[in-house]
């Protein structure tokens, strides 16, 4: 065993958390000054990407190789290694090459579509501060190694399982990992060696993010040796599949079910004529190929790579390709209002004291509280402290109780000339509760309950003019506080500010609703607030609910209302969650916008995960899809690309299930009643490569209006009649022509088999402009790639069987009525797909 793997191993055991730093950091061969680049990078090669995850990156080859994975390819080409050994070279060679060139154009436009993925991707790649060559720099957490020194503050996901060396008021979120419902308080004492997981206070571990302080660790364990990783192993679960992904799934079980019965009658058929066993076989094989959608999943692959290349030129980055299908789909979008509704940009009105005057005091200590506070720094924080510059050179921080999401509150405790003071900002009625007094004016403080009416009475009228309502309270204090310090203070005043609406919101709104997406707003901030902004951005009264109220109201009860609900205001983060779960459970489609540590959970949760690239780390992990700028009107250009990616891909499906479908169909069925095979083996892969090139261009297709007006959703049902109906339209002119070719024409064998070849590649590829729209061919113009595809095609078809390569395909030149009478079948056929599509649709709209 070599030295590395040694050390590698002796790592591994290690109990970390009871092992003072210095002598860690000699175990680890690092030092509070962390590793050079040049170590971190032999490193990297020693111990691996940081990752949970197996690595899913294919290499080129194996992409090219998977072309060729289905269970029928393998057959076919087994079949073709045995056709050669019976000395039949030409056909083996022919269906070798052409099953090459089909898996190459697969393989080409796959190995584009992931090199584009990738490059969107590391647009959004999340980063974590390290210590390297002395100097703090961001680098991707992937890239962290043990022995590593980072840096963490409020909203960062831990990079790897670590030992802290420094940390001020760290409380971090394990949720994730232990299941502990509240934040957990970090220092650097050193821990017992049988310490449970959750008892390892000096510990941060992989996956979970930090809620308020900072800190600088170091790092001993990356990727699958995290405890993280060690969960992740043993459980191995996979993220449930999007409603598209298992509409397809059984779209792609049901055409195998055809293809495989099919395959067995037509060969145990030809058997039975006593037609050649290899001939038989590949004929059937043939046939499967022509059936089956080899294509889909790079179809899929390409129209989702298409549209997310599409989304990020509208700043919509698709971290999750499945899950721009749902983002088409998504008829409910719930939002916070900041950022998003409003400006975002928190600015101060004033500051007053209880009686609701002008107050020097309460901007002082406002200022001192956000100003010394070291967790994470909300826009609310910054507006007062850009707001003014009062003198606090004799003031000094000695602790701090970071903020919390169930207190709702943060204290700072200050040094000022011998005294100390606590001073607490929050939420008004969380403020409140914490108070016995109020301070009327300096040096007068009088009972609060007396007062209670009078100050909620000032804080109800300021929130319904718009405004943001921070209450604050001080008190003398001790050098040293916690959180049961937070009682008997004294109601200071208001910190009054202001987020006005987005300009133009109004009518963002609008055509979100006209996309047949209802928007909900969800917040944490007081009803009174939140019903002023709605007031000017609802055409309509909106409904609002509290967050007390929904824990006064049953589940069944909630899931009977909650379409019919507007706003959710003065909601705790686990409340968001629950909202989204039962909006889900009413049918619908769920986006989800959030931005902050709170968000995660309902991020999860979501349909549709939405964050911003200004987001903390834990939100833009989680999110599906990450917008590089905070606004609506970005997501509305990324619905419709959703939408415009979906009607792409179920365009092929229908392709798919139409003319290639009775194709294929009509030969297994006419085989038995011809005493030859109607196409050869060869002729088939070969029309199966030909029809599938229009298709490819798809992803380039132009989408109609009325494709994107109302989100669209997987049904089976839909795929099943088309496919039926359209199948058998194309079967009925595949008889009629093989009628007018044997019984009217009295063609020869090689001349059937060319003039069918003919008129099955061309009305293959031209009903593809037929069936790419609900439209008339004449009202919806098709894209220039897939429009020149069809065109290539059908001319290429026409001029094959002149041409020592048909020859070699054993086709040969007809007469030229017999091409007009495959022409006048074909503009037939074209016709009548139009005219039952009409019909098809109508029907379908009656419904």
């Amino acid at each position: 065993m070599s030295m590395e793997k040694k050390e590698t191993d002796a790592a591994s055991d290690l109990k970390y958390w009871s092992i003072p730093f210095i002598e860690l950091a000699g175990i680890l061969k690092s030092s509070e000054n962390g590793l050079d680049a040049a170590e971190a990078e032999n490193r990297l090669k020693q111990f691996g990407w940081n990752s949970i995850k197996t690595s899913n990156q294919q290499s080129s080859f194996g992409l090219f190789i998977s072309q060729f994975k289905s269970p029928i390819i393998i057959i076919l080409l087994f079949a073709s290694v045995l056709s050669l050994f019976l000395k039949d070279i030409t056909n083996s060679i022919i269906i070798f090459c052409i099953i090459l060139v089909s898996g190459a154009l697969s393989f080409w436009q796959e190995k584009g579509a992931k090199g584009a993925i990738a490059k969107l991707l590391a647009v959004v790649q999340i980063k974590t501060l390290v210590q390297r060559d002395g100097k703090k720099i961001e680098i991707p957490v992937s890239e962290v190694v043990p022995g590593e020194v980072i840096w963490l503050s409020a909203g960062d996901i831990v990079p790897g399982d670590a030992q802290l060396i420094h940390s001020t008021d760290l409380f971090v979120d394990e949720a994730s990992l232990t299941g502990e419902t509240f934040p957990v308080e970090k220092n650097i004492h050193t821990i017992e060696s049988n310490a449970t997981l959750s008892q390892r206070y000096n510990v941060v571990y992989m996956g979970t993010h930090v809620v308020s302080g900072s800190a600088m660790a170091m790092i001993v364990h990356t990727g699958k040796k995290t405890e993280l990783g060690k969960v992740a192993q043993e459980l191995s679960v996979l993220p449930p599949a999007t409603e598209f992904e298992v509409g397809i799934r059984k779209f792609g079980y049901m055409l195998m079910e055809i293809t495989l019965l099919l395959v067995l009658v037509i060969f145990a058929i030809n058997i039975y004529f006593h037609r050649p066993v290899i001939d038989s076989l590949l004929f059937s094989l043939a046939l499967a190929v022509g059936l089956t959608p080899q294509l889909l999943p790079a179809i899929i692959s390409i129209n989702l790579a298409h549209g997310a290349k599409n989304m990020a030129k509208s700043k919509v980055i698709v971290k999750k390709l499945s899950s721009i299908e749902n983002f088409g789909s998504m008829n409910v979008l719930c939002s916070d209002k900041t950022g998003t509704l409003t400006e975002g940009e928190v600015k101060v009105k004033d500051f007053f004291n209880a009686k609701g005057d002008q107050s020097e005091k309460t901007l002082l200590y406002a200022y001192l509280n956000s100003f010394f506070e070291t967790g994470f720094q909300n826009p609310m924080d910054k507006a007062i402290v850009s707001h003014a510059s009062p003198d606090i050179s004799s003031y000094k921080k000695t602790d701090e109780i970071p903020y919390d999401f169930i207190r709702k509150r943060l204290s700072i405790l200050v040094q000022h000339e011998k005294s100390n003071v606590l001073i607490t900002k929050g939420a008004f009625y969380n403020i409140l509760e914490i108070c016995k007094t109020v301070e009327l004016e300096e040096g007068k403080q009088v009972p609060l309950e007396p007062m209670r009416e009078d100050l909620q009475n000032r804080f109800e009228a300021l929130s319904k003019q718009g405004y943001r309502v921070i209450g604050l309270a001080y008190k003398d204090a001790t050098a040293q506080i916690t959180k049961q310090s937070e009682t008997d203070l004294v109601f200071l005043g208001f910190i009054v500010l202001f987020d006005p609406p987005k300009e133009g919101i109004l009518d963002t709104i609008k055509e979100l609703n006209e996309l047949g997406v209802n928007l909900k707003i969800i917040t944490g901030d007081n009803r009174y607030v939140t019903a002023q902004l709605a007031s000017k951005i609802f055409s309509h009264t909106p409904v609002i609910v509290t967050g007390k109220e929904l824990y006064e109201m049953s589940t069944q009860a909630l899931l009977q209302q909650i379409d019919a609900i507007d706003i959710f205001a003065e909601v705790e983060p686990n409340q968001k969650e629950h909202i989204l779960v039962l909006l889900k459970k009413k049918g619908n489609v769920v986006g989800y916008i959030g931005d902050g540590i709170n968000d995660a959970s309902a991020l999860h949760v979501a349909d549709v995960g939405i964050s911003v690239d200004t987001a903390v780390d834990v939100a833009k992990e989680s999110a599906d899809i990450v917008l590089l700028e905070k606004n609506l009107n970005v997501l509305i250009a990324g619905v419709k690309e959703g939408r415009k990616t979906f009607a792409n891909t179920m365009k092929y499906i229908f392709m798919a299930t139409s003319a290639n479908f009775g194709n294929m169909f009509s030969m297994a069925g006419i085989s038995v009643f011809l005493p030859f095979l109607p196409l050869l083996p060869v002729q088939i892969l070969l029309m199966n490569l030909l029809t599938d090139l229009p298709e490819m261009t798809i992803a380039t297709d132009r989408v109609e209006e009325d494709q994107i007006a109302k989100p669209r959703r997987w049904n089976i049902g839909l795929v099943k009649r088309f496919m039926v109906v359209f199948g058998l339209l194309s079967s009925v002119f595949d008889f009629i022509t093989f009628g007018i070719l044997i019984l009217l024409l009295h063609v020869s064998e090689i001349e059937f088999r060319t003039a069918w070849f003919m008129e099955s590649v061309i009305s293959a590829s031209a009903i593809v402009l037929i069936v790419r729209t609900r439209k008339s061919i004449f009202k919806s113009r098709p894209g220039k790639y897939l429009a020149a595809a069809v065109v290539a095609i059908g001319i290429m078809a026409m001029a094959l069987p002149y041409t020592e390569l048909g020859r070699l395909m054993a086709l040969t030149a007809i007469p030229s009525h017999d091409l007009l009478v495959i022409a006048l079948i074909v503009l037939s056929y074209m016709a009548s797909t139009e005219l039952v599509k009409y019909c098809f649709y109508k029907i379908i709209r009656e419904k």
